[in-house]
This record gives structure tokens, C-alpha cells and sequence, in this order.
């Protein structure tokens, strides 16, 4: 099954795109975020997709400050670009988020982890690491299954107006290593392929 998009009114507000989406009876267990502007509803990610996330936060455990979490699939706002996103994993400091029980600022963010679907997979590579970087989060992990020249990881940081810099890439089967506050090496070698 792939993505379906619902398109709103391009001279409708945040505030009431965000109402939309939050009150729409979206069918259960898909994934609904808002990519710049749109809407998109996709079905839950397949078991190996959930495989590579599980196996990435696992080995976050041991490497975070106690008072951070590492969250599966939060929406994470990002009003610039209209995008209200849904990335696989977010590393985040536990905070009271009193401004709303249905998203956090991506702007709290420290870490974000995209594992790409064959359906969305063009969302994690261009629009979602665009709203990541103008939001200023540090760091950006995309471990994309179906990238055309095979499976990898890459690490992207240091970003700059909607774009982050490459920092390291690894075919499945080699290691990754994420830099401070983190200093982690993640073992793709665990991934399932596609």
C-alpha cells in the first residue's frame, strides 16, 4: 500500500491544518503527518522497518543523559514549513509539554532517525531533512532501504537555513558512528535487507 495525500486549502492557517489534523478520525494504525502543506496518511511500517528502529534505540540506552528519551514516531512540529512530521525515532529531552498533548516543537529535538519505506521514501530524503534542518535539530539519521545504490546510513548535521551537511555514510553491513552528545557506533550489520 502506498502514501495517499489529502490536500487542504493552500490559503488555510497552521492553527487550522493542525485542528484538522488532530480531530480527523484517521484510520488506525497509519501513519498521518503534514508535509509541507499536505496532509499524508501511510500504513504502518512493515516489520523490518520496526526491526532497524528497535535496533537503534536499543543502543541509545546506554549513551543518553537520564533525563532524555528516545521516542517512537512523536509528531514533531515544524509551523515553518508547515509540517507537522512523524520521524521513526526522536531523541529529545523529557520535558512537560504543556503547549500541546498531540506534538512537540521540533525545535526540542537533538536527534531524529527516518527509516525510509518504498512508498515515502522520496518524504525522508528531501522534505523531511529540509524541515529538520530549518528547525535547527543537530542531527539527522536516515538509514534508507531503498536507496538506489543499496541499502545505507547517513548522517547528516550541522545544519544550515533547510539544509544539513552530510557527516558520514555506511553501506548495511558497516558501522556509523554518531558524534557528541552521543559518541555511539551503530552496527548496520544488524539490519535486515529489504
Amino acid at each position: 500500500m502506498s502514501a495517499l495525500t489529502v490536500s487542504q486549502d493552500p490559503e488555510q492557517s497552521w492553527d487550522d491544518l493542525v485542528r484538522f489534523w488532530e480531530e480527523m478520525d484517521w484510520p488506525v494504525g497509519s501513519e498521518v503527518g503534514i508535509i509541507e502543506g499536505i496532509i499524508t496518511v501511510s500504513p504502518a511500517p512493515a516489520y523490518r522497518h520496526n526491526v532497524i528502529a528497535e535496533s537503534i534505540q536499543r543502543r541509545f540506552y546506554s549513551v543518553m543523559p537520564e533525563d532524555w528519551g528516545i521516542f517512537q514516531t512523536p509528531a514533531i512540529a515544524v509551523p515553518s514549513r508547515v509540517g507537522m512530521l512523524i520521524p521513526d525515532l526522536v531523541v529529545a529531552p523529557r520535558r512537560d509539554h504543556t503547549e500541546s498533548d498531540t506534538h512537540i516543537p521540533a525545535a526540542l529535538a537533538e536527534l531524529v532517525v527516518e527509516v525510509t519505506s518504498k512508498s515515502n521514501a522520496r518524504d525522508d530524503r528531501v522534505s523531511k531533512p529540509a524541515a529538520y534542518a530549518t528547525a535547527g535539530i543537530p542531527l539527522y539519521l536516515l538509514v534508507d532501504r531503498w536507496a538506489p545504490d543499496g541499502p545505507t546510513a547517513t548522517l547528516y548535521g550541522e545544519p544550515k537555513g533547510d539544509v544539513h551537511r552530510p557527516l558520514s555514510t555506511a553501506k548495511f553491513g558497516e558501522p556509523i558512528k554518531l558524534p557528541a552528545p552521543f559518541d555511539l557506533v551503530i552496527d548496520t550489520s544488524e539490519f535486515p535487507e529489504t
